[in-house]
């Protein structure tokens, strides 16, 4: 089984090769990327670094502040949208995608449809966002198919809870967040308030609440924790519907922002309808809470869930926080049952960038968390774009100001990945030496995890309980993966110096992995230039192994046969 290498791609800043953007520019200022400048030559490109998914984050249509109206799409207040450009996660319309990822905007969708069909040319697989939670404050699909009522538009607002109401609304009270909503004629009015996406239900969230968004009514009374999921809610019939709508359109699978937000219940209606049609298509749920995930994955059916809270949380304590290298067992011992089903990860558009001053402050650091997360288990490993090339996010691009993230709320270009692209040609000429290292060392490991059984299907067996006085448990971590003749040996030092280390590898290890004491041959995968050697493996001798600062070895290791022998 292949693992799945996952790219994670904002299209209206991955192809942005705007070089004078300036804070809180327009679109017109600082420019946008475009679906149709994703092209074959960018997609054999990822997928050469090893990818096998691209995650389009932002496709569906979603509130902005520049006018569309010319276009017949209504335009938002600009008071209740976050930056210039909006969060890809407040939707205004689930049946369109966002005008400005279009050449030509009248053609958006068919564009879309397009970047689908080419990316699975490239031997690649689509992935793009479902928000089920919150939408934006002036939700109003001008795309809807014929037949289909509006969300909200039959909504009793005279109420906080209703069950077949799509929102909650805040009876007799005037939307009054503590930020500016306008004067006169500009002014944005909302009565009755609904409540807002992050489960305020009152009319005055604040500038640090999702105030720009309104939470969707599944069926459960806030006011006394109620469920009424029976009959069907009518925002679940909506919902299902915009699930169809999409999978129709060839994508293979959904990263469902925030899903725990939303009941189980629905998920486990929901979920096994799409599946049913479109058999292979994949769930990935967004999901902080350690307590659902055997839930979500066994009631709920999605195929993958979020590993923040555990595996996450925990390397970027070892590289940041003196948090110790051996509370990785920890990590996989609590998800050890449903480690298949994790999707494992170092950046993200919510995370810091792990070379931004708010984190390790330089790419290299993160080497041996990269190497953990990606091959200690079979699950996928996803990679948010520019981190294989130490993008630090060291703008100030707007709305967020320089928190070290790259922005989603506004129309900017990011500087390592500008570089990288030089409009379309894709090579590696404009980059700093340590940006081409650090583009290396991420393509030889995904490849190695895309194409090594021992990664995509192995077992695993943890070396720290054997090896606590033959490493420093606090800065190493040592495990192993072996499917049928393969066996992978890793090795990870978070230190800032070298590691000469004698490993005991027990018995037992032996007996899990059908191994046998002798001489085997070892590359290690990660390293610039790979090359075989032999090395004796056995239950009474320690292994010798030498990882660098901030780095570490992914051998793996063939045993010679006796023609292998007799050849050589």
């Amino acid at each position: 089984m292949q693992k799945a290498i996952i790219y994670q791609m904002l299209p209206r800043l991955f192809t942005n090769v705007c070089d004078t953007c300036k804070p809180n520019g327009t679109i017109a200022e600082n420019g946008c990327g475009k679906f149709n400048q994703i092209t074959p030559t960018v997609l054999k490109r990822i997928k050469e670094l090893g990818a096998t998914h691209i995650w389009y984050t932002g496709v569906i249509e979603h509130a902005t502040k520049t006018d569309y109206s010319r276009q017949h799409i209504s335009p938002c207040n600009p008071w209740v949208v976050k930056g210039e450009a909006g969060s890809p996660y407040a939707i205004r319309d689930y049946y369109d995608v966002d005008p400005d990822l279009a050449e030509n905007v009248q053609n958006r969708m068919e564009e879309f449809e397009q970047l689908v069909e080419r990316t699975h040319r490239a031997g690649l697989k689509v992935i793009i966002d479902f928000v089920p939670n919150h939408v934006a404050r002036q939700y109003a699909s001008d795309q809807l198919p014929k037949g289909r009522r509006d969300l909200g538009a039959d909504d009793n607002k005279t109420c906080f809870f209703a069950h077949d109401n799509n929102f909650y609304y805040i009876p007799n009270q005037q939307f009054a967040p503590s930020i500016y909503l306008g004067e006169g004629k500009e002014q944005y009015v909302e009565f009755p308030a609904k409540a807002t996406g992050n489960d305020c239900f009152n009319a005055f969230p604040s500038v640090n609440d999702w105030y720009e968004t309104v939470k969707l009514n599944y069926g459960i009374d806030y006011s006394n924790g109620s469920c009424h999921f029976f009959p069907i809610p009518n925002t679940w019939h909506k919902m299902l519907d915009i699930l169809k709508f999409w999978a129709d359109k060839n994508v293979d699978g959904f990263r469902c922002d925030m899903a725990h937000m939303v009941p189980a219940e629905f998920w486990q209606w929901a979920i096994p309808q799409i599946k049913q049609l479109h058999p292979g298509i994949i769930f990935i749920a967004e999901i902080y809470d350690v307590g659902l995930y055997r839930r979500f994955i066994y009631d709920c059916h999605f195929d993958y869930l979020y590993d923040k809270v555990t595996l996450y949380d925990t390397l970027r304590g070892i590289m940041c926080s003196n948090v110790s290298a051996a509370a990785i067992t920890n990590c996989w011992q609590t998800v050890d049952d449903i480690k298949d089903h994790m999707l494992n990860f170092l950046e993200n558009h919510d995370e810091q960038r792990i070379a931004s001053t708010q984190f390790a402050g330089n790419a290299i650091k993160a080497v041996p968390a990269a190497i953990v997360s990606a091959t200690i288990s079979k699950c996928p490993f996803m990679i948010y774009m520019g981190q294989e090339l130490g993008e630090p996010a060291a703008d100030a691009e707007g709305f967020s100001g320089r928190d070290g993230r790259t922005t989603i709320f506004d129309y900017w270009s990011v500087g390592s990945l500008r570089r990288w692209l030089d409009h379309g040609k894709c090579h590696d000429a404009k980059l700093t030496p340590d940006e081409k290292r650090l583009r290396a060392f991420y393509q030889q490991l995904l490849t190695a995890c895309r194409e090594e059984s021992a990664i995509g299907d192995g077992d695993f067996f943890d070396l720290m309980y054997c090896n606590f006085d033959r490493l420093n448990p606090h800065r190493h971590y040592a495990f192993m993966r072996h499917h049928g003749n393969d066996t992978i040996l890793v090795v990870v030092n978070f230190d800032d110096w070298e590691a000469n280390l004698a490993l005991n590898i027990p018995r037992h290890a032996f007996n899990c992995m059908n191994l046998v004491a002798g001489e085997y041959e070892a590359i290690d995968l990660i390293a610039q230039k790979p090359t075989a050697h032999t090395v004796m493996l056995s239950d009474i001798a320690p292994f010798n192994v030498y990882v660098a600062p901030h780095s570490g070895v992914v051998l793996k290791l063939r045993r010679h046969t006796v023609a292998t022998k007799a050849k050589k």
